[in-house]
């Protein structure tokens, strides 16, 4: 009797586990509510390796054709003008930007690389009405300027504030941000240029969901070196770069209150207007231009004739 008791109170005790177990897992994933793209790669950034040598700027701005900057990669001062203003940001000259952090509880720098995180689920596309983003298969968001019309409502959309508009030129302006260099290296399976540059092996390659497993392998083995968290994991419903700290993110720059779900469907009733925003106000401003310019010839008729008028009655 006591082993049939025994044996009925583990049973109890088994399935209680599996049926918690279960409603945990799903319940966490409900939470997070984010899709899984098992063949998306991504960039695992690993700042307790990054010195902040700009190397990855480089590599950008020649694989890019971009600009010379005004100081020169290994100019440091660079580091020093933003040290306790505003940071550094991507824009039509720099498609990546490295930025220094001097966090008080450790006794040393730490440097953050800001680019396209090329999200999961990215918001840019999904506000586009004119579909000028497309997510390849690779992970990459890439940017098509010959569909866009121009609105920003990317800019408005991205949580990160990534995609920037190009206005130096009044002929071709655009937005602009980091393409993975998918054209000239990720669609041919290269790396990605500012990976392959960095000697300090910060920016590791490779299949997103096997990055997340070596993240949480390095965590779990140095838990004095990292922070229990993966930034890019779940944020924003996950992204193709993800980061690893020594301290809490929101100490270097990172938007912490970003939620853990896809950002459109938190703004999705606001940006379904942007359509019909952009297609209605444009011709009922024209409208406006055509009715105002036909008073205005209609006046001016209308004193013409009355000169003429008062011409003939003298």
């Amino acid at each position: 009797m006591k082993t049939q008791t025994s044996r009925r109170t583990l049973l109890k005790k088994g399935l209680g586990s599996a049926a918690a177990a279960i409603f945990l897992r799903a319940k966490t994933a409900r939470s997070h509510n984010i899709k899984r793209y098992p063949n998306s790669c991504g960039v695992l950034v690993d700042m307790t390796r990054c010195i902040g040598c700009r190397s990855c700027e480089a590599a950008c701005n020649a694989e890019q054709k971009l600009p010379s900057p005004a100081l020169p990669f290994d100019d440091r001062s660079l580091f020093a003008q933003g040290r306790h203003g505003s940071k550094r940001r991507t824009d039509e000259n720099h498609f990546t930007v490295i930025n220094r952090y001097d966090p008080p509880e450790i006794d040393h720098p730490l440097f953050r690389k800001i680019q396209c995180n090329h999200c999961q689920e990215p918001a840019c596309l999904s506000s586009c009405f004119v579909n000028a983003y497309t997510k390849t298969p690779e992970g990459a968001v890439i940017y098509n300027p010959d569909v866009c019309v121009g609105c920003r409502t990317c800019m408005i959309a991205c949580p990160f504030y990534i995609p920037a508009f190009r206005y130096s030129s009044a002929l071709h302006p655009q937005i602009v941000k980091c393409q993975f260099c998918y054209e000239t290296r990720l669609k041919n399976n290269l790396l990605p240029a500012c990976v392959e540059a960095c000697p300090q092996e910060a920016l590791l390659f490779g299949k997103r969901e096997k990055l997340i497993k070596i993240a949480r392998h390095r965590i779990r083995n140095d838990r004095d070196r990292y922070v229990d968290h993966i930034y890019g994991e779940y944020e924003a419903g996950g992204t193709s770069w993800l980061y690893l700290s020594s301290v809490e993110f929101d100490q270097v720059g990172f938007d912490t209150t970003i939620p853990h779900e896809p950002i459109l469907n938190s703004v999705k009733n606001f940006l379904a207007m942007v359509p019909m925003v952009l297609t209605i106000w444009p011709p009922l401003f024209a409208g406006f231009h055509l009715l105002a310019a036909r008073r205005a010839r209609a006046e001016k008729t209308r004193q013409e004739n009355n000169r003429e008028k008062a011409d003939e009655d003298v």
